[in-house]
């Protein structure tokens, strides 16, 4: 059977003993799951004794599937470790481990998983790396927002399809890696804003990010950020370039909170729309519109709409 081994890591401002003591209580997993974030109406089960060895975690839903994970050794301050079983969409079996160890004024912690897939599979061994370790990616960013903190700042909301009008988008085109993107979409926004102020056009249309290119290879993605501007917006010089979306039905996800956690709205959508088997449109690219003023808006109530057009 083909193997894997996925790990990321992250550093968090808090003692190995803190994020031990949350990370191996089960009670808090719901609140930090990369998973059960898409799917609040989830079954989640969780034993009595929720942090000690042979404790476990169940869950049942529509999009998450079903499984189960229970604690099999606990060296604290810093050591878990866990055997997973997935159940639905289909069965296996997974290590899981968190290596939880001073660094500098806080933790390092590092999440694996162990596993191997079904042989009709064999196909998705290379790729689990990306998959998962995005998810990985996601729950330790909000793992370390929990701890550091005391809460996490998103909340997802499948809205299902809807009829999007056209939009006229003017803005800034770059590119980047994953891991440089909420910096380089901030210049970009910047860069945007003083074009649009030096060529005297209107900014009061609400701001856009268009995914030109997601590359999950290579980790390089390609967007414009800009705004919306009318219909008959005019002709618009360098740095700035003119992107039309047309009118087209799309799934929407809405995304309140940080933007560093708008991963989950979009890894939501995408699992909606392949449980639903919706056909994702390859012409019109996915964008997010941003509904509120970042700036003026508390970072708890900041409402991110992502779309996904549909054939």
């Amino acid at each position: 059977m083909p193997a894997y081994h996925v790990f990321r890591s992250t550093h968090i401002q808090a003692s190995p003993q803190q994020v031990f003591d949350t990370a191996s209580d089960f009670n808090t997993w719901s609140m930090w799951s990369p998973w059960l974030c898409m799917e609040k109406q989830a079954k989640v089960v969780v034993t009595q004794d929720s942090n000690s060895v042979g404790s476990k975690y169940e869950w049942t839903g529509e999009l998450v599937g079903q499984g189960e994970i229970e604690h099999t050794k606990l060296d604290r301050p810093g050591f878990i470790e866990e055997r997973l079983l997935f159940l639905k969409p289909f069965k296996s079996q997974a290590r899981v481990t968190f290596d939880i160890e001073p660094a500098g004024d806080g933790t390092k912690v590092t999440w694996h998983m162990y596993g191997s897939l079904p042989w009709f599979m064999f196909w998705m061994a290379g790729q689990m790396d990306t998959f998962i370790g995005m998810d990985y990616e996601r729950g330790l960013k909000m793992l370390k927002e929990l701890i550091e903190t005391g809460q996490v700042q998103s909340d997802i909301d499948i809205q299902g399809v809807k009829p999007m009008p056209a939009h006229t988008v003017v803005g800034v085109r770059s590119s980047c890696s994953f891991d440089q993107i909420c910096e380089s979409m901030r210049n970009a926004f910047q860069q945007a804003e003083d074009a649009i102020a030096k060529q005297h056009l209107s900014r009061e249309g609400e701001a856009v990010s268009i995914y030109h290119v997601w590359d999950l290879k290579n980790k390089r993605c390609e967007y414009t950020a800009g705004y919306v501007m009318p219909t008959t917006a005019p002709a618009v010089a360098a740095p700035l370039s003119q992107v039309a979306i047309p009118a087209t039905n799309s799934l929407t996800i809405r995304h309140t909170g940080r933007y560093e956690h708008l991963g989950n709205a979009w890894s939501s959508g995408f699992q909606y729309a392949r449980h639903k088997k919706l056909k994702l449109s390859k012409q019109v690219h996915p964008y997010e519109i941003y509904r509120n003023n970042s700036e003026e808006t508390p970072t708890s109530e900041m409402i991110s709409d992502v779309y996904l057009p549909l054939k």
